[in-house]
This record gives structure tokens, C-alpha cells and sequence, in this order.
């Protein structure tokens, strides 16, 4: 069995953020990391969430203003 040797790795994620950890490889990138991820940040995409009620509404010939 091969010893597997870790070294100081940089992450980069999409965001721009980077920080160091070990790993087997020197260098690495992510998506999403806990700077930019929802679940993290506590931000959440609303228009998305209203692209989609807009769009069951459509689908459906419902009228926001008549359900008011």
C-alpha cells in the first residue's frame, strides 16, 4: 500500500474565494464553498421562488390579483 503524501492545497471557488487546505493535490476549485452557498449565507434565490409561482399561475390561467 502506496503512503499518500498531503500537502498545502488552494481551493478556489467560482465566487472568488480561496483558502488553504492539506490534500493530495496542490491545488483545487469548487462551485460553491461556505461564502456563497444559501444554505451558509442565509440568502436564498427569491426570483427563482417568484419565476416559479409566476409560472404555476401561467400554467393554470390564474390570476394573482383575482386570489387577493
Amino acid at each position: 500500500m502506496e503512503k499518500v503524501e498531503f500537502v498545502t492545497t488552494s481551493v478556489t471557488c467560482s465566487c472568488g474565494n480561496t483558502f488553504e487546505v492539506k490534500s493530495n493535490k496542490p491545488e483545487l476549485r469548487l462551485e460553491v464553498c461556505n461564502k456563497c452557498h444559501p444554505a451558509f449565507t442565509g440568502k436564498q434565490g427569491t426570483a427563482k421562488k417568484a419565476g416559479s409561482v409566476e409560472k404555476f399561475n401561467k400554467k393554470y390561467g390564474l390570476d394573482e390579483k383575482k386570489a387577493a
